[in-house]
């Protein structure tokens, strides 16, 4: 009898994006182009595009609750990444959740703030997250004005990264990918500290000249997801996210779509054949 084939399978957690370029819709792309299976499990529907969010409507915890269910009890999940959770009660229901079924590869992107700058988050979240849900990830993947929230206080460039990332790793036992986007530089430089084993890596690349970034974060993380499903070790993980998402953003900026912040390219690599 031939052995079937098992798919390296990824939950996304997170809010949909009705413009499709960030959200559920940027995460299942990013975990189909990456070789594994998506699954998903929304928390909210916005109303939104390249301009921005117009409006968000929460969905019922109970059916935010049987989704993770109906995912992780019968097709289970290698990793999950969690993206927008917009509530403390969201926060602790998928911390609940966590633990329920043990998932140890979770990867955090702490949406707080849109790339447009619309704010996604209360702000009673926000503590809950810090208390529960940090603890419960193995990866967590905040950019500049995330980190500053996380750490209650501004950072002022790179020459900060280093013990920003280290402070966040370990205040919460968890490794930090800390993303350069927001700063001004030509050459951004994420820092990836591994927790596990102690070690630092950057992962420079040159700054793209484009509007086309919605959805970079969402991209990165549910990247890094689906690296750590198909069983890379962290550092080796991180190196693939950073890859992946440094390619989809230079395709990405020869296209032209919508009025604002258009998306990246997440299938560059079947463009490219």
């Amino acid at each position: 009898m031939t052995m079937k084939k098992k798919y390296n399978k990824v939950l996304t957690i997170a809010g949909s994006d009705s413009g499709g370029g960030a959200g559920i819709q940027a995460d299942i792309k990013a975990i189909s182009a990456m070789g594994c299976f998506a699954a998903s499990a929304i928390t909210a529907v916005t109303v939104q595009n390249t301009v921005g969010v117009q409006a968000v409507h929460p969905i019922p915890l109970d059916i935010l609750e049987g989704q993770i269910d109906a995912v992780l009890s019968d097709i289970g999940a290698e990793a999950i990444k969690i993206g927008m959770l917009h509530s403390a009660e969201v926060v602790n229901l998928v911390a609940d959740k966590i633990e329920q079924y043990g998932i140890r590869n979770v990867v955090l992107d702490p949406v707080m703030v849109s790339t447009s700058g619309h704010r996604l988050i209360e702000e009673s979240a926000v503590e809950v997250i810090k208390k529960r849900l940090i603890p419960l990830s193995r990866v967590l993947t905040p950019n500049v004005p995330e980190a500053e929230i996380l750490i209650a206080r501004e950072i002022s460039g790179e020459s900060d990264f280093k013990v920003v990332a280290e402070e966040l790793a370990s205040s919460y036992n968890v490794s930090v990918f800390l993303k350069a986007g927001h700063l001004t530089d030509e050459t951004l430089t994420d820092y990836f500290y591994n927790v596990e084993d102690k070690s630092l890596t950057l992962l420079p690349s040159k700054r793209v000249q484009t509007r086309n970034t919605h959805g970079t974060g969402c991209t990165l993380s549910s990247a890094f997801a689906a690296a750590l499903a198909r069983g890379e070790e962290l550092t080796v993980a991180a190196r693939s996210a950073k890859r992946y998402i440094e390619q989809a953003v230079i395709s990405g900026a020869e296209y032209e779509i919508g009025h604002g912040h258009g998306p990246v390219d997440h299938f560059f690599a079947f463009r490219q054949k």
